[in-house]
């Protein structure tokens, strides 16, 4: 009898270090099973998928976009994928359907009756409150702050606020050719006593990860992110 098709949640690399440092033989094993593919940029997908083993047969392999761009017909009309088989979604970088439009798919899988299984990969928001000393027992993912200068001001105090009341880690990212403007606001609003982490380029052998107060940071005058993936996290002090 044959099984039943399902999703598989594929992550990628968070950057170009080796694949066996950040992904276990079943990623692997698995991606190499399947046929279909739902991704969040194909030229991304097919180069993940190369580095996974599958380069001489990338050509035969169905790759279809989700992305911030897809409507919800789009992706609902994904479904019918599964009457040919299983499907693996792959985000551009990290765990699939975290911070990541895939969400979407896992979801109406879940209302269709389609299993959504799960593969073991790198997390930077994880890695990063892990490696921050901050509260990871109660933490909240804002997302993108706006671009906007005054908005993104007015966001960062009211994070601080709900962090200090709630007792509540916040994270957030932002665009890489923003994270020095973003880093220059938090140092700007934020009381001095409060907790900064700055966790970029993870797991890359550039991997920058620091967590101090703002009273400190803002000692560090030279200190520049740069344009690098980065989680920023604000939280009061543990001690």
């Amino acid at each position: 009898m044959n099984e039943k098709p399902k999703l598989y949640l594929i992550p990628s690399p968070l950057g170009d270090n080796p694949v066996q440092e950040v992904v276990s033989e079943k990623v692997l094993r698995c991606a190499a099973s399947l046929e279909i593919f739902v991704v969040e940029q194909v030229r991304t997908a097919r180069r993940v998928l190369s580095r996974y083993g599958l380069k001489g047969r990338i050509d035969s392999l169905e790759f279809h976009e989700l992305n911030e761009h897809t409507t919800l017909q789009e992706v609902k009309a994904l479904l019918e994928l599964f009457k040919r088989g299983s499907v693996g979604l792959i985000s551009e970088a990290g765990l699939p359907a975290v911070a990541d439009p895939g969400a979407l798919l896992v979801d109406l899988c879940h209302r269709n009756g389609i299993s959504v299984v799960p593969l073991v990969g790198p997390s930077s928001l994880m890695m990063a409150l892990m490696s921050s000393g901050l509260n990871g027992q109660k933490f909240t993912f804002n997302g993108y702050l706006s671009a906007k200068t005054e908005e993104r001001r007015k966001q960062l105090r009211e994070l601080e606020k709900t962090a200090l009341r709630d007792h509540c880690s916040q994270l957030f990212i932002e665009t890489p050719y923003r994270n020095d403007a973003l880093f220059a606001d938090i140092l700007s609003v934020l009381s001095p006593s409060m907790r900064v982490c700055v966790a970029a380029d993870i797991t890359l052998e550039s991997e920058f990860i620091l967590c101090d107060s703002v009273q400190n940071w803002r000692k560090k005058q030279d200190f520049k992110i740069g344009k690098r993936p980065c989680v920023f996290i604000i939280s009061e002090s543990l001690i």
